[in-house]
């Protein structure tokens, strides 16, 4: 299986670009938006009027911080013949559920290695979620500007996720949750994430534009950089509490799960208790670190092979839990810092094979 992939027409205007992917994806953002629908009704937020409400709000939010994103957002909408606040809604997913407050056992791991000696980080990742939403993977290459390429992995209607731009940075995704989060709809992180890709070039410019990003719901970015010459990796951990900014270790190893590790972000960590495999996974990752910095993409997946009731960094879904608890590893990504490409495996990394890696 692979997932499906869109390419730009090549134009750097945000309202012919959204409405060419609109239009070209329509089956698929409408499948999405009520796939999310469901999702949140099983969250408990069956209220269709609170669901446009945020979805308005994110617009509100989006048009204030990145009046080129809501052009986007608004085109996409129109190119797939829906009202602009269902697209907005799934943006905002992330601080949908987090006004909801639900919880949620869906996790992810994420691996930077720096390898020193010139070469680019090695990375990859875990992208867990509802089984509901094992159709919702697309594959989108755009130009934000002149002489910026970007391709990313992300859900249909949603403007970015993980991906790597053409000037060598690159970011993987983390959901985390902290007791700041859910106050009204802000900035959504993915289009945090979105913002970096199109605009930075740089660790610094990174950071700015999360810091500039006044947000209602957690998580982590990581984001990794490679200029031809060195890398460099940090992760970004944004919250309405504050940003945090977490560095490698003195081995080069950037690990990540779903918990703070900044400490004056980590006394807020919400449902902790709920999610007790991402501390466990993180010290698996730490342990696997060796083979996670290998320059051989498969045995940087073959070390994320761990399954319940040990860590559980493959995630499968077990149907003795409850149907809101029904997660799985739906897709294992790898970054290509140097040449400027995803490498994205559809599944979890014990189904992956030298043929079922899709580069993109």
């Amino acid at each position: 299986m692979a997932f499906p992939a869109y390419i730009g027409t090549g134009t750097t205007d945000p309202a012919r670009r959204g409405r060419d992917f609109g239009e070209r994806a329509r089956d698929g953002i409408r499948r999405t938006f009520d796939s999310y629908l469901d999702l949140f009704a099983l969250m408990g937020g069956d209220d269709r009027a609170a669901i446009r409400g945020w979805g308005e709000q994110a617009l509100h939010r989006t048009a204030l911080w990145a009046p080129a994103l809501a052009d986007e957002i608004a085109a996409i909408a129109a190119g797939a013949d829906l009202p602009a606040w269902r697209i907005g809604a799934l943006n905002a997913r992330t601080e949908i559920l987090a006004a909801l407050r639900a919880g949620n056992r869906g996790e992810c791991s994420t691996a930077v290695a720096l390898p020193g000696r010139g070469l680019p980080p090695r990375t990859i990742q875990t992208w867990d979620w509802h089984v509901r939403m094992r159709h919702v993977g697309v594959l989108r290459a755009y130009r934000p500007r002149e002489g910026r390429e970007v391709r990313t992995f992300t859900e249909f209607g949603v403007l970015a996720k993980i991906g790597v731009n053409s000037a060598g940075l690159g970011v993987h995704f983390n959901i985390l949750k902290h007791t700041a989060d859910g106050d009204g709809i802000g900035v959504p992180v993915h289009l945090v994430a979105r913002r970096i890709l199109d605009e930075a070039s740089t660790l610094d410019e990174a950071i700015g534009i999360a810091g500039d990003a006044p947000v209602s719901a957690s998580s982590a970015i990581t984001v990794a950089t490679y200029d031809g010459r060195q890398g460099d990796a940090r992760v970004l951990e944004l919250s309405p509490a504050g940003l945090g900014v977490v560095p490698p270790g003195g081995d080069g190893f950037l690990p990540h799960t779903n918990h703070f590790l900044d400490p004056a972000l980590a006394p807020g960590e919400w449902h902790t208790d709920d999610r007790p495999g991402s501390h466990d996974r993180l010290a698996l990752l730490r342990k696997r670190s060796y083979a996670l910095a290998s320059r051989d993409p498969g045995l940087r997946a073959g070390a994320l092979l761990s399954h319940a009731p040990g860590p559980p960094v493959c995630a499968h879904a077990d149907p003795s839990r409850p149907p809101d608890e029904h997660w799985e590893t739906l897709a294992t990504i790898i970054l290509d810092l140097k040449d400027h490409r995803l490498r994205v495996h559809e599944g979890g990394p014990c189904e992956a094979t030298p043929a079922t890696w899709q580069t993109f």
